[in-house]
């Protein structure tokens, strides 16, 4: 059921999104830029105050996704997240970031002849989780599995079904595979 605090599939393809599939609760709260680049799959949900800007590659959800409050998914590159990954309150995933040597000058105000700006597509996999306040760098790869504990920040790529955290994030902990058995059984239902 669709209610009024969010729009309607009728509502998101007349805003130009380029797809949205069945049972999307997305919050009129959010704000979406780039909407003709921004793909949803079936069962999505984006909380309040949160922003999706997609840059030329474009933002991609897949099916049983949550974006909790106030996160932001931003950059030129593409950012994709795979089916049953979910995002916590307050994560932050850029695809796109500034030269912070001194090098060249920053923001996006500034002509592009006078920035270095680094542009690389981010990766979420199947079943990954990220903590409230985490943020998520250009260029990083999560595979399948993958939970990254609150407050972190995330450099590099981490292999499937691994647990990492801090500032930088670092490896905790092997994940449970269950939840795999949980989705073969919550599919079987569907």
């Amino acid at each position: 059921m669709v209610h009024k605090q969010h729009y309607s599939k009728a509502e998101l393809i007349e805003l130009g999104i380029n797809a949205v599939g069945d049972n999307c609760l997305v919050s009129r709260k959010a704000s979406l830029f780039g909407i003709e680049r921004i793909s949803l799959g079936d069962n999505v949900r984006i909380d309040d105050f949160c922003i999706l800007s997609a840059g030329s590659e474009g933002i991609r959800l897949g099916n049983y996704i949550h974006i909790g409050a106030y996160s932001s998914l931003i950059g030129d590159s593409a950012i994709i997240l795979e089916d049953y990954a979910g995002l916590s309150a307050r994560v932050t995933i850029y695809s796109s970031s500034d030269d912070y040597s001194g090098e060249w000058m920053t923001n996006p105000t500034v002509d592009e002849a006078f920035t270095n700006v680094t542009s690389k597509p981010v990766y979420l996999g199947k079943h990954c989780i990220i903590g409230a306040g985490a943020i998520v760098l250009p260029g990083v790869t999560l595979k399948e599995g993958v939970a990254v504990g609150a407050q972190s920040l995330v450099t590099r790529s981490v292999d499937e079904f691994k647990i990492v955290a801090g500032s930088p994030a670092r490896f905790v902990k092997s994940r449970s595979r269950a939840l795999l058995e949980k989705e073969k059984a919550f599919k079987g239902q569907c």
